[in-house]
């Protein structure tokens, strides 16, 4: 009998033991679920390098050259200040790559005219398109497209409105282009 009840008292403390084990586990996939999904939430400086896109964009919808320039300085001193930290180190060097050749296209917007401004814009674009695809956005995004754009090969650029507002014609074909996915 006193062999049984110490079999059992064994068993029942192992059985707590597992169980207080499996808890504590449980409680560290729950932070580090909580952890991820904090990675993947819009960041205070993204959603900088994002307005300052914008702004760029509507530049270059209303052709102005000048404010396509200040816009291309202000991403660019955006872009260059953006932490990776708090990315996994894949992610962090992928970032870095991006943010330092998306600097390098502003600095150029900064200081071309319209034309060659419209042609890093392109670039851009597909900078910006990549980084979100890391960082993530809780902005509702629309990446729009035109065909006849780049000797008719096309230029796609990010929109938070639906309504097509073309950078690369801007009133010439101001409607020219279509949304071709939403990005969330």
């Amino acid at each position: 009998m006193k062999k049984a009840k110490s079999i059992t008292v064994i068993m029942l403390m192992a059985f707590i033991g597992l169980t207080a084990m499996s808890c504590k586990d449980s409680k560290k996939e729950e932070a580090t679920a909580s952890k991820t999904m904090d990675t993947n939430s819009q960041k205070p400086g993204s959603k900088q390098i994002l307005a300052d896109y914008m702004t760029l964009k509507d530049a270059l919808v209303a052709t102005d050259e000048s404010a396509s320039q200040k816009a291309g300085k202000e991403l660019e001193k955006t872009l260059e200040a953006f932490s990776v930290d708090g990315y996994d180190t894949a992610e962090q060097e992928e970032l870095k790559e991006i943010l330092e050749v998306a600097a390098e296209h502003a600095e150029h917007i900064s200081r071309s005219d319209i034309a060659h401004q419209r042609e890093h814009f392109q670039m851009l674009t597909k900078d910006i398109t990549d980084m979100i695809e890391i960082i993530g956005t809780n902005t509702t995004l629309y990446q729009q497209y035109c065909p006849m754009y780049a000797d008719d090969t096309g230029g796609a650029w990010l929109s938070m409105e639906k309504e097509i507002r073309n950078p690369y014609f801007g009133d010439l074909m101001m409607n020219c282009g279509e949304v071709q996915k939403e990005i969330n």
